[in-house]
């Protein structure tokens, strides 16, 4: 029993369930197999004869490997090892859970009940025989058909079908028919526990309905539970039914067609079956255990039970099983178990190419990690490298070694108990990486490490002279600041705020004042930021967690002294996660910034010494408590005489650099500067100023590269037409020399005419397009009721004309209605420039009733634009008091300044920007409030220069500058 014991593997594959029991094995002696095509031993010996001839392909190897299982097999498959008919050599398996003494006694009891048999059998004889069973119990198989010659274990539900099986056994009459099922609508959707209940639930016609025509007579082995194993001996086909429960049908026995055993086409095709299952049998042992134990218990091969073993263990579907099954015809019986077996044969073919693929793989990688674990034992042995752990803990004490005495003690403090930390942590655990990570940061920032200032005030005021034209004001508060540094031997950090419209170099002037004081730079821009964690960092517990922009800048610039640049410092956001204007005054405030905190760090860091650099268009925008810990420098723009030389001196430079154009090649006049400036960039700044420029140069280059390449118009003859002409006219030696010389002269003119482009004011609307900007001074002169203002916008200074003009006249029907896109601090200048100017009319002209019997319309032009501000006043009231005199203001006159109802002229801003708003609309005398009168003075003369400034207090002053002229005078 023990040497039979083939130790199958049947939940391999789950086709297989019908091939063998996963049960344990139990001989049975002295049976034979009865078929259902049971050949005669003449047929037997005849196909035994002609596998036995079959070719070398199948015929053993060296003598070596005859005993191989593979061999063995295959001689059992072919007949090479054939085996005597003598009893006791012929075994088959039957269902036996019991140990091996129960299966002894089980084959006892076999032995005894065909001690009469004249034949040995595989199947336990039965009394009546398989061929007088013709009305069977219909059993339904749920997943592949039976076929003879093997077993299947089912599952009966059914009591009654139970009993009925289990009492056919006791009247010796153990037979059924196994009937494989339709697929029903709802199959390919549910599971297979819903399969079986669906099973259970069909009775009589319905279940007959469901069952396949043909199927297997099956011996019932054993029943234990409502487990029935059941073994195939013959085909049949159900006639008619005969009860419903359990389903009983009247079955006919079929037979197999007749067949010629010495048909070269049958015999070649059961060859090449045998060939196809040889080479399976190559790559699965499993199917060579199948083939070893069949033929142990059925016997030799024949054509039919070749077919049906091949349909039977492959890994076909239901349906081309039931097919096989089906089939009568042996030959077309073998060609379907070909085609079948063949399909097998490239899925194990693919399943072996997968399987290789990924032991190679996982092979690989296990080779690898041996190896460098190898690897890193042997440095360790040998103290080339310590582990992780000694290699980060001596990496992070040699950057804190240098600087070990300029590092706080604090600081030093919570380094060494991070390292501590480090060494008792596992190198997998997350926790590892956060304390690497910190001290990865605490380490790199320069602690105590200065950069070595340049005190030398000659030296920056060169570099920042060089960098920017003008700006006067904000060089003199660098030099300042440098010179204190220098009195005191060490630098203090300050917070300096550039204020200004686009474009005026905000920026690069805290670049420049970094390259004079030889510190390092960077800049960050807050516009929009709105979370505070990026300026104070975050919490070492979220997943991701940096410090802040400061801690990040220090590990950048490598010192503890930058120049920090915070950029559109009026534009930061607020989110949901806090205020970040609120969270800049710890590290903008110098009484705090000495100990700032970052989340991240959680350990105070001097930035004192660090010098902070701000920049925004718009202060107003900067919330007060922030904007009172600066210090504001207010850049105004530049003039046009200041955007000649910028445009001179820096962005021609760059801009023909950047083109690769050399200076000789091109001449850009000064009338074509000038109109640049005033007619296409008239804004405070410089940077679209800085765009024109390059798209000139632009053209230029274009227009430089096709003249080059293809000349526009052939100034002289060719060679070939020049040779034609000559010999012609037959022109003498000398003429031809001239004409050589005359052509050389035309091809270097036409050479110099193509490389030199001149830009002057006629052609250059060719290079940038049509005028942008038209002169603002639309009147000239200026008519009754109209008068000049001066404003202040984001984009530099501009005039502003105020018009008023009559609507209506009538008795009692005064009145101002006001149009322009004015804001409510303008509508209300206008209300009071109505009641001041009646005020004064009155005292002026008594007996004139202008403004009481007068409806009058107020506009300020450009409608499209909004308006507000204070500073409007006194030019409302001398619109008006224009009007009601009928008498045009003074010629070339400007003002600006808001007026109380007592008549009062208040202070305004943006003096400068106003003041380079008038010289652009070529006004001479402007009126500015007293108290701007400092503010004038301090103007660069080239700004102040041919200017006719009068600063009042009151509006009586301005009515006599505006009014009091002589008409003769005036023409």
């Amino acid at each position: 029993m023990k040497g039979l014991d083939t130790n199958l593997r049947l939940q391999a594959s789950p086709q297989l369930s019908n091939v063998f029991l996963p049960k344990r094995l139990t001989l049975v002696r002295n049976l034979n197999f009865r078929s259902s095509s049971s050949s005669s031993p003449a047929m037997l010996k005849l196909f035994s004869s002609r596998v036995h001839h079959l070719t070398p392909a199948i015929r053993p190897g060296p003598r070596s490997s005859v005993d191989s299982p593979l061999f063995k097999a295959l001689s059992q498959l072919t007949g090479l090892n054939r085996r005597s008919s003598s009893l006791g050599h012929r075994v088959f398996f039957c269902s036996d859970s019991a140990s091996e003494a129960e299966a002894a006694a089980e084959v006892a009891e076999a032995e005894a009940e065909v001690a009469d048999s004249k034949s040995s059998s595989a199947i336990v004889s039965t009394n009546p025989k398989p061929e007088d069973c013709l009305t069977v119990l219909a059993l339904p198989v749920p997943h592949r058909p039976l076929f003879p010659g093997f077993y299947m274990p089912i599952y009966v539900k059914d009591p009654k079908v139970l009993a009925a099986l289990q009492e056919s056994r006791r009247r010796q009459a153990p037979y059924a028919g196994a009937f494989l099922l339709k697929d029903a609508p709802s199959t390919d959707s549910s599971s297979s526990s819903d399969t079986e209940k669906n099973i259970s639930e069909l009775k009589g016609k319905g279940l007959l309905e469901r069952l396949h025509e043909v199927g297997t007579l099956a011996q019932i082995s054993s029943i234990q539970g409502d487990q029935v194993i059941l073994v195939g001996h013959r085909r049949l086909r159900i006639t008619e039914m005969v009860s419903e429960e359990p389903l009983t049908v009247k079955v006919d026995h079929l037979k197999d067609k007749p067949f010629d055993m010495d048909d070269d086409v049958i015999k070649a095709t059961s060859f090449e079956v045998i060939s196809t299952l040889r080479d399976v049998l190559k790559t699965s042992s499993l199917w060579r255990d199948h083939v070893q134990t069949y033929t142990q218990h059925i016997g030799d091969f024949t054509y039919p039970r070749l077919a049906d073993f091949g349909a039977a263990i492959c890994g076909a579907n239901r349906h081309q099983a039931q097919e096989v099954l089906e089939e009568l015809d042996v030959h077309k019986r073998l060609r379907l178990t070909l085609e079948l077996m063949k399909k097998e044969m490239e899925i194990s073919k693919i399943q072996e190419t997968i399987a290789k693929a990924i032991e190679e793989k996982i092979s690989g990688e296990q080779r690898r990690y041996l190896l460098n674990e190898q690897l890193k034992a042997i440095k360790k042995e040998l103290g080339v490298e310590t582990d992780d752990k000694s290699a980060l803990s001596g990496k992070f004490k040699e950057r804190i070694e240098p600087n070990k005495e300029k590092i706080p003690a604090h600081i030093l403090q919570v380094i060494e108990e991070e390292l501590t930390k480090l060494q008792l942590l596992e190198a997998s655990s997350s926790e590892f990486n956060v304390t690497r990570n910190y001290l990865d940061w605490l380490t790199i920032l320069p602690w105590g490490n200065y950069s070595d200032e340049n005190f030398d005030v000659v030296r920056a005021q060169q570099i920042l002279d060089e960098d920017h034209y003008g700006l006067s004001d904000v060089k003199e508060r660098i030099l300042e600041f440098i010179a204190v540094g220098r009195l005191r031997g060490t630098s203090q950090g300050k917070i300096i705020c550039l204020s200004g419209p686009p474009g005026v170099g905000k920026t690069s002037i805290g670049r420049s004042i970094a390259r004079a004081l030889n510190r390092k730079f960077f800049r960050f821009s807050v516009g929009g930021l709105g979370d505070v964690a990026e300026i104070k960092g975050h919490r070492r517990t979220y997943v991701g967690a940096m410090p802040g922009k400061m801690v990040q800048c220090l590990k950048s610039v490598g010192t503890a002294n930058p120049l920090v640049l915070i950029d559109e410092i009026d534009k930061l956001g607020k989110g949901h996660a806090g205020d970040p204007a609120s969270a800049l005054l710890e590290l903008l405030d110098p009484e705090q910034n000495a100990n700032f905190l970052d989340h991240y760090l959680d350990v105070t860091i001097d930035l004192s010494k660090v010098l902070f650099v701000c920049t925004a268009n718009v202060i107003d925008m900067i919330p007060n408590p922030l904007l009172d810990r600066m210090e504001v420098i207010s850049i105004a723009g530049y003039i046009t005489d200041e955007k000649v030389h910028i445009a001179r001196d820096y962005l021609e430079k760059n801009a023909r650099g950047d083109c690769g154009i050399k200076p000789e090649q091109v001449d850009v006049s000064d009338a074509a500067l000038l109109s640049l400036i005033e007619n296409y960039c008239r804004e405070a700044g410089v940077r679209n100023l800085q765009k024109q420029i390059e798209k000139i140069y632009r053209k230029i280059a274009l227009k430089l590269v096709r003249e080059g390449a293809v000349p526009a118009e052939p100034a002289v003859t060719t060679d070939v037409e020049e040779a034609e002409i000559v010999a012609k006219l037959d022109v003498e030696s000398p003429e031809k020399d001239a004409a050589k010389e005359l052509k050389e002269e035309e091809a270097e003119t036409k050479k110099i005419a193509v490389e030199k482009v001149m830009i002057d004011e006629s052609n250059l609307a060719d290079y940038v397009g049509k005028p942008v900007f038209h002169a603002e001074k639309i009147y000239e002169p200026t008519p009754v009721g109209v008068v000049m203002g001066l404003a202040w916008t984001s984009m530099g200074g501009s005039t502003l004309y105020i018009e008023t003009t009559v609507v209506e006249e009538g008795e009692g029907k005064g009145g101002l209605n006001i149009t322009g896109q004015l804001g409510d601090v303008m509508k209300e200048s206008a209300q009071i420039a109505h009641t001041v100017a009646r005020k004064i009319l009155l005292e002026k002209e008594p007996e004139n009733p202008f403004f009481a019997n007068s409806k009058l319309h107020l506009h300020v032009p450009a409608g499209a634009t909004p308006k507000d501000g204070p500073s409007a006043g006194c030019t409302m009231i001398t619109s008006l008091l224009s009007l009601a005199m009928n008498k045009p203001v003074r010629k070339d006159l400007a003002m600006t300044g808001e007026v109380t109802l007592t008549g009062r002229i208040l202070p305004i801003g943006g003096v400068k920007e106003k003041t380079i708003a008038a010289r652009r609309s070529q006004v001479k005398t402007i009126i500015f409030p007293e108290a701007n009168r400092r503010d004038f003075e301090e103007l660069a003369e080239n700004v102040k220069e041919g200017l006719d400034a009068h600063f009042v207090d009151d509006y009586g002053k301005i009515f006599e500058l505006a009014f009091g002229y002589d008409d003769k005078q005036q023409d």
